[in-house]
């Protein structure tokens, strides 16, 4: 079992920057594959970054690709998302979420575990 908590979200204006970080317990950290995703009103949940149990490999979604960076720090069981040039299109409630899987996953299905998630305000 492993116990994910969000912070850092907040308002921000538009092209400013935000740094999330996801504290982990639990079960061994660096056994996981981390995520984050967020979902905006009315929308599907969606892929934003993952990042490999070593942190060497870390896929993105398009939209974010070059703004924002993921990164972990095992000894510290925290995930981190730093946010870039912020959109008003970034506006959404950001999850982080753990996969025991040992490949680098992207799909909300193959995460075991979740965040309550923290809600993430661009403002023009």
């Amino acid at each position: 079992q492993v116990q994910l908590v969000e912070s850092g979200g907040g308002l921000v204006q538009a092209g400013g920057s935000l740094r999330l970080s996801c504290a982990a317990s639990g079960r061994s950290f660096s056994a996981y594959v981390m995520g984050w995703f967020r979902q905006a009103p009315g929308k599907e949940r969606e892929f934003v970054a993952a990042i490999s149990r070593s942190g060497g490999y870390t896929p993105y979604a398009d939209s974010v690709k070059g703004r924002f960076t993921i990164s972990r720090d095992n000894a510290k069981n925290t995930v981190y998302l730093e946010m870039n040039t912020l959109k008003l299109e970034d506006t959404a409630v950001y999850y982080c979420a753990a996969a025991g899987s040992l490949a680098v996953v992207t799909t909300k299905r193959e995460y075991d575990y979740w965040g309550q998630g923290t809600q993430v305000t661009v403002s023009s």
